[in-house]
């Protein structure tokens, strides 16, 4: 499907004339938060309890009166949210932080994680068996 897309702005006579044909936008945080409870069918209050957040912290975020949350705030909300590498990762890069990458050690045991669905609490035990930072430390 993005190489489908790829070669579609490729063959494009301008960006915007692709933009525009693929209904292209930016989303803010909050915009992709809530477009990853819709399509996953999840409660906010739950995805705030499973990530560790504070209530009112959580609610911010998902509002858009939160700027600039932590990396480690974002990754236990892709935890919470049972994302993908591809959704954790744009995760990451709306919220303004660095995507994960493979050869750092404690990234490679998060996208283990991520990939095999481990959940926050089991990935956070393998950072620490590991001597990495947890998420929610």
């Amino acid at each position: 499907m993005t190489e489908e897309l790829l070669n579609q702005l490729l063959e494009a006579a301008s960006p915007q004339t692709f933009i525009k044909e693929n209904h292209i936008t930016s989303l803010s945080l909050s915009q992709y938060l809530q477009r990853l409870l819709d399509e996953k069918d999840l409660k906010r209050i739950d995805v705030i309890h499973a990530a560790g957040l504070n209530e009112t912290y959580g609610y911010q975020l998902f509002m858009g009166e939160k700027a600039n949350p932590s990396r480690d705030k974002l990754l236990a909300l892709a935890f919470a949210l049972r994302l993908n590498l591809t959704e954790a990762n744009r995760l990451l890069k709306i919220g303004g932080a660095n995507e994960l990458y493979c050869k750092n050690r404690r990234d490679a045991i998060i996208i283990f994680g991520l990939t095999h669905q481990w959940g926050l609490a089991h990935t956070e035990e393998e950072l620490y068996r590991f001597g990495e930072q947890t998420i929610a430390s």
